[in-house]
């Protein structure tokens, strides 16, 4: 699956970018990125992708790191409101963790060209852009620590180092995006559920 193809559907992930020039410069930029790595990326190669000359490019985006920047931050945005979303919804602590998990790790597999570069390409942002994006990795660090906090002292989990296994919970479900591939044998719904049920047994859910 494309970046291009990864459009499609109410939750289209770059439905925020306008006009659609800029939406299409984005979209080549995050297949380019995720083929190639940012670095090894150029402005002409990205409009190449986009069916446009490299000077449009700079009629959208000042630079490549603006780009990258603007891919990131949506990514994280979307991401981090399934997260809140889930700890937000109905049910017990497992049920809430199971539902951020599955969703999650669904986005990271649904959308997997557009989330290793959205998770694998921080180091190349500017100082102040990393830093936004670093602000939010820890807005999505607080909402599973929430999460699993809650169902330590509700007694439904057995967790004696919570901020490690927020950790070890958030790296779980990032790493699909390395590995998914969407013509395998499962599907992202079949991942997510996978996946909620491996976290629940991490936490020591009681049954």
């Amino acid at each position: 699956m494309s970046a291009a193809d990864e459009t499609g559907g109410e939750d289209a992930p770059w439905s925020e970018v306008t006009p659609e020039a800029a939406r299409r410069l984005l979209v080549a930029a995050v297949e380019a990125f995720a083929e190639r790595g940012y670095h090894a990326t150029t402005t002409r190669d990205i409009a190449g992708r986009a069916g446009m000359s490299p000077a449009a490019l700079y009629i959208h985006y000042k630079t490549k790191e603006e780009l990258l920047h603007r891919i990131s931050r949506i990514g994280h945005d979307r991401a981090l409101r399934l997260l809140e979303a889930a700890a937000d919804g109905d049910g017990t602590a497992a049920d809430r963790l199971a539902d951020a998990v599955r969703s999650f790790v669904r986005w990271h597999a649904e959308r997997h060209t557009t989330a290793r570069v959205v998770q694998y390409e921080l180091e190349a942002l500017g100082e102040e852009h990393r830093a936004e994006i670093v602000g939010l990795r820890r807005k999505t660090d607080a909402v599973v620590r929430r999460i699993i906090g809650e169902g330590v002292r509700a007694g439904e989990f057995d967790v004696p180092d919570v901020p490690g296994t927020t950790l070890a919970v958030l790296s779980l479900c990032i790493d699909v995006a390395r590995w998914f591939n969407a013509q395998g044998s499962r599907t992202p719904d079949e991942v997510g559920t996978l996946y909620a049920d491996l976290v629940l047994r991490m936490v020591g859910a009681r049954k």
